[in-house]
């Protein structure tokens, strides 16, 4: 009786987790194609914190990202274009002027209107389709 039971919970919790997966999209150099608004950051996912951010990071099919209208001393600017490379989970974008160097995220969640991303030190960017 008890190898019953425990094969029916066995077998609840791998449909349920199931179905929790196959709410988030792939991260693939197809999905995050496009226009993202960073919305806001925050220093870790538990903080309650939120910076609001004006960030527009538009991904390219060529493979490279452009950052635009980042806020610098009242006014804004954008950032040249710089390479990204998807490896399942994980985005990193290369650090304009430093070759080899790249910022690291993890995917946290995302699905066609919203993408969460985590920093390699923690910060968390929460980001909606434009």
């Amino acid at each position: 009786m008890k190898k019953m039971n425990l094969a029916a919970l066995a077998t609840g919790l791998i449909l349920l987790s199931g179905q929790a997966f196959a709410e988030v999209t792939a991260l693939t150099n197809e999905s995050i194609q496009g226009a993202w608004t960073l919305e806001h950051t925050k220093k870790s996912e538990k903080s309650n914190e939120l910076m609001n951010r004006e960030d527009i990071w538009v991904f390219n099919k060529n493979g490279t990202v452009t950052i635009k209208h980042i806020p610098r001393e009242g006014d804004y600017y954008d950032q040249l274009p710089v390479k990204y490379v998807i490896d399942g989970d994980k985005l990193d974008i290369a650090l304009l002027g430093r070759a080899g160097k790249f910022d690291k995220f993890t995917l946290l969640s995302k699905d066609d209107k919203s993408m969460t991303l985590k920093a390699r030190f923690g910060a968390v960017y929460q980001f909606s389709k434009k």
